[in-house]
């Protein structure tokens, strides 16, 4: 629903210490707030554009007509409520095309120095006449604008075109970042594009809330957001579990990566893994307005070559039918020294946008294979920790791993009429892997780096079917409008995995590796795995005060149904256990000033654990799912082109504790993570964009006085991260753009007794675009490099006491066009 003041914004065209690097982001972004602006207004004004917008709701259509214009534009939903609008087809400028969509209303549009508005026609005038009175000599009150998307409409990209102005919240729709109470951040397929982000770890390295827990050249990959794990399983697709790509999940078929901070069960549920740290949310690419033929062609690595298309129609009456198909293939050395990846994707996005009816139906099939090595992960025996051998060290060459995905998402969305919508959703997800693709470790025994090594052969499976529904209803009680969710979901997963054949136990070296021993080959995968998670949620947002209030409340009450299998296959102990889970967010505007603050309190779920202590008194007892908690409160300031959140938190994830005298485990501390963010993004004046910020967050083990490793701090949680990205497109040369970026991450404890820990670093990278004419076609040129000094460091922590290495230099090249 649009907010009293709603609007959209469509996006602008275009290592050392952590004090000295903090002190930069400091003085680049307090630049920032002098330089922010809104120059841009007036040439967007009195351009032509080509339009197509079908005939439907009126407030919808103006919604799209500013996203496509890249205007702002402020209404009182409830004056339009009820009233449609024609189709619109062909070129206009900004205030031709709005009055073309009021003709008929009792409005026409104005003028402000925030934007458009629409105004009251004079009376005795028709709107074609009263549109030169509004948009000329009328003088209109400056009021405050936001931009706010309709629940199923996508945000507008911000200023700069790396990120969004608004992300899915779940349940509660795609909401702009000034009404959400929640701190999120959208990456948008221009930053992939610019940054050749390859897969979403590589995005989402661009948060300072968040870094990646496994190796670039490993075949999964795993984060850790404000401090808690997030499995690769966990990231949803077009706002679904269990339907995502699984190891890398490429990005060429993604228009969004989207991140809400903090645990989310209200929002969508309880995630196939427990995570409650964040929820990564994947957009689909769709068919734009205008016909798209791109091809693109990339280098990467010691020799990996890859090439990329991406094709984009709509057609029909109105344009109401769009397909949109990404193929990529990329194959040669890249990752640790030698090693060898194969990758391929294939995807298929089909849309339909009627007047009542838009459904969309998403097809992919991934996979990868590695060959000759992976990256790995180290365990110390003493108290210390080894130096790391030279960035890049394969110690595991000869393995190999292959892994294979393939989904469908079908959705759909029903307008009954303005006020009342109904959603649905259904997917499935067929998964194979094989291969060496775990157990990539070395338990160092000594200062010399020697460690006995073995490899682990295995295969496996794993089937998804996702499926959810849900009714939106918008309506006033009185001076309160509602926006009220009513949802239900559910996931059914079927796993199934061979008996882990194991190889001879090998003696190596981290720096002088050899050829480790391979593993024999498992047999046929068998079941190992059986769980449902279903949900019901109802929440609804209110909107006080002139949309100056929104108060967000709600409650999920979720279901985990789950059984045990033994090695051969046959199906043991049973699982069923539910919880509910409430939440609540708040957003307040108290000022003309577009500044929201905003508080929530929010849970998370993780399927609770069985008691397998023979000596215990409660063994074999199975626990509820654990409830994660967490309390936030923040500021969001948008100033137009360059936008700041900043956010305390407070997180408690439960565990297990024993009781000595009684004998018995129960639900009883566990980790309790507090910290301090501050995220900026957007363009300062009219040749430098500018996105990162600093995390602080003190994670402590609290498992209760006396027990061991209370009080400790939480293993891979550094108190300070930070990152610094900048572009800058060069005056004397506007088709040249440059671009830098640091990453800085603290000193963390890797394991939980505190024991053994490793230092902070910092990472620097560095590119350029360069948009050509070759052959009568625009070409776009980009090179990039990772990790610009080749620093050889340990990046972080995977569970207790396991360290990994951060990736070698890479450079990159590519080139795209347009045909």
């Amino acid at each position: 629903m649009l907010s009293k003041h709603a609007s959209v914004v469509a996006a602008s065209a275009p290592k050392a210490r952590l004090i000295p690097l903090a002190l930069a982001i400091h003085l680049a972004f307090a630049g920032a707030l002098a330089l922010g602006g809104h120059a841009a207004a007036q040439t967007q004004a009195a351009a032509v554009v080509q339009y197509d917008i079908p005939a439907g709701p009126l407030a919808a259509a103006l919604n799209r007509f500013a996203q496509r214009s890249g205007v702002a534009v402020a209404l009182d939903a409830d004056k339009v409520q009820g009233l449609r609008s024609e189709a619109l087809k062909g070129g206009f400028g900004v205030e031709e095309g709005f009055n073309a969509l009021l003709r008929g209303s009792a409005f026409v549009i104005g003028k402000t120095d925030a934007g458009y508005v629409l105004v009251a026609a004079p009376k005795g005038q028709p709107t074609s006449a009263a549109a030169d009175a509004a948009s000329g000599e009328t003088v209109l009150r400056t009021i405050q604008v936001t931009a706010a998307a309709s629940p199923d409409e996508l945000p507008a990209a911000y200023a700069g075109g790396h990120l969004a102005r608004g992300s899915a919240l779940g349940v509660l729709g795609n909401t702009d970042i000034m009404d959400a109470p929640f701190h999120t951040t959208s990456f948008t397929a221009k930053l992939i594009e610019d940054q050749q982000a390859s897969t979403v770890a590589a995005v989402l390295l661009n948060d300072p809330s968040i870094r990646a827990t496994t190796s670039e050249g490993h075949i999964y990959e795993n984060f850790s957001i404000r401090g808690f794990e997030i499995s690769n399983e966990d990231l949803a697709f077009n706002g679904m579990y269990g339907v995502a790509p699984q190891g890398h999940v490429p990005t060429e078929f993604l228009e969004r990566v989207e991140v809400l901070k903090g645990p989310g069960a209200l929002l969508g549920g309880m995630a196939p893994q427990g995570s409650v740290g964040a929820v990564v949310n994947l957009v689909p690419k769709r068919a734009g307005d205008k016909p798209l033929r791109r091809v693109a062609a990339d280098f990467s690595g010691e020799s990996q070559l890859g090439v990329h298309l991406d094709v984009g129609q709509r057609f029909g009456q109105g344009q109401r039918f769009g397909v949109r198909v990404n193929a990529a293939y990329r194959d040669g050395k890249v990752g640790v020294d030698g090693q060898n990846k194969e990758r391929s994707l294939a995807s298929v996005a089909l849309d339909y946008r009627g007047e009542k009816l838009r459904m969309s139906l998403d097809a992919y099939k991934d996979g990868e294979h590695i060959t000759n090595g992976s990256s790995w992960m180290a365990t110390f025996a003493g108290p210390g920790v080894n130096a790391p051998p030279k960035a890049g060290t394969n110690l595991l060459r000869g393995i190999f791993g292959k892994l294979d995905t393939q989904a469908a998402l079908l959705h759909a969305d029903y307008e009954f009429s303005d006020s009342l919508n109904a959603y649905a959703g259904l997917g499935a997800m067929r998964y194979r892997y094989a291969g060496y693709i775990n157990g990539t470790r070395a338990r160092i025994k000594n200062a010399a780096g020697d460690y006995d090594g073995q490899t682990y052969n295995q295969r496996g499976s794993s089937d998804t079917v996702s499926a959810e529904v849900g009714l939106r209803a918008r309506f006033s009680s009185g001076p309160v409008k509602h926006q009220m969710t009513l949802g239900a979901n559910a996931i059914r997963l079927d796993g199934g995995r061979a008996t882990v054949m194991n190889s001879p136990l090998y003696k190596s070296n981290i720096y002088q590796p050899v050829t480790p021993l391979l593993a024999a080959t498992p047999g046929a995968p068998l079941q190992s795995g059986d769980a449902t998670l279903s949900s019901v949620a109802l929440a609804d947002t209110l909107a006080f005060a002139g949309d100056k209030v929104l108060l967000t409340l709600g409650a999920r009450h979720q279901r985990v149904q789950s059984a045990t299998f033994d090695g051969k296959g046959v199906k043991g102990l049973e699982y069923d256990k539910s919880a509910l889970t409430p939440a609540l967010g708040l957003v307040l505007k108290p000022w003309d000033a577009p500044v929201s603050l905003y508080a929530n309190a929010i849970e998370g779920l993780s399927q609770g654990s069985k008691v397998n202590d023979p000596q215990s008194n409660n063994n074999g007892f199975e626990f509820p799912p654990y409830k994660a908690k967490q309390v936030e409160a923040g500021v969001k300031w948008d100033l137009g082109r360059f936008a700041h959140t900043v956010s305390a938190f407070q997180i408690k994830k439960p565990g297990v504790v024993y009781d000595e005298q009684s004998k018995l485990y129960g639900i009883g501390g566990g980790q309790r993570n507090r910290g301090l963010e501050w995220s900026a993004f957007g363009q300062v004046g009219a040749q430098l964009q500018l996105q990162g910020g600093l995390a602080y967050t003190e994670g402590k083990l609290t498992f209760g006085e006396g027990k061991p490793n209370n009080g400790n701090t939480a293993f891979g949680t550094p108190k300070w991260k930070a990152n610094l990205g900048a572009e800058w497109q060069v005056a004397a040369l506007p088709a040249l753009a440059l671009n830098a970026r640091a990453i800085y991450t603290g000193a963390q404890f890797v394991n939980a007794k505190n024991t053994q820990q490793i230092g902070s670093w910092t990472r620097y990278d560095l590119g350029a675009r360069y948009a050509a004419r070759a052959m009568g076609r625009d070409v776009v040129l980009r090179a990039n490099v990772e990790n610009l000094f080749d620093k050889s460091y340990w990046a972080g922590s995977f569970n207790d006491g396991f360290v990994t290495q951060g990736a070698a230099r890479v450079f990159k090249l590519a080139a795209a066009t347009d045909f």
